[in-house]
């Protein structure tokens, strides 16, 4: 390689890493005001345990190297909230043999349901979730066609699904931004793939609300009795 041509490389490399660095300290600034304009807690740290302390959800479960950092907590009206972002690992190797890393990055949110629930997956449905339900692996549907094409729903208890996403939950993650949805046994967490801006925090909030107040009381009133 001619020298001039690394002399660029390098400089753009280093022009990338600063850039980088600048966009990561704009983000937690921004975080940041946001955490202190609704009176919340804000711990920059890694937490390497996160994913035990939280062992139900699938999304803390993927690769190696996985922590929490960037990590929101306080109350949001009458529910606890709990914000992070998520780092984990996988590896593959190139043509060479050599072995690369891959480093993965989410942003999520969580709300106390105040309620006992049951495990639940809603998310978006793609090409692969379409190719096993050729094989008979398939989601859970439902009677609206436009919700059961748009999303894959996945639960041990199939009853507890139709009545968590009854119409009017079909209607407000159909109108609501993307999120992949899980329930846990108290909490509900909205994330997707990179991190969140400002606005997706807010939204992803809205949304949990949205499904946490419309659970139906005949379901809130058997939850609480089987947890007593």
């Amino acid at each position: 390689m001619e020298p001039v041509l690394i002399i660029c490389v390098v400089a753009m490399l280093i022009g990338i890493a600063i850039w980088a660095v600048i966009q990561e300290r704009k983000r937690r600034e921004a975080l940041a005001l946001w955490v202190a304009a609704h009176d919340l807690r804000f711990d920059p740290d890694r937490n390497h345990s996160f994913d035990e302390q939280f062992p139900e959800f699938d999304c803390l479960r993927s690769g190696s190297n996985r922590y929490a950092y960037n990590i929101i907590t306080g109350q949001w009206r009458d529910r606890t909230l709990l914000a992070f972002d998520y780092h984990y690992e996988t590896y593959s190797t190139n043509s060479k043999g050599h072995r690369q890393t891959h480093h993965h990055h989410f942003s999520a949110v969580m709300l106390h349901a105040n309620v006992p629930l049951k495990p639940l997956i809603i998310r978006s449905e793609n090409l692969f979730d379409k190719m096993a339900g050729a094989f008979g692996f398939d989601d859970i549907d439902f009677e609206s066609a436009q919700f059961s094409k748009r999303f894959y729903v996945k639960a041990p208890d199939r009853r507890w699904a139709y009545d968590v996403i009854h119409p009017r939950a079909m209607q407000l993650l159909l109108d609501s931004p993307k999120f992949s949805i899980e329930f846990d046994r108290q909490y509900v967490m909205a994330w997707r793939s990179g991190r969140f801006k400002i606005t997706d925090y807010e939204a992803a909030l809205t949304l949990i609300e949205g499904l946490l107040n419309q659970l139906p009381d005949y379901l809130c009133q058997k939850q609480e009795e089987a947890a007593s």
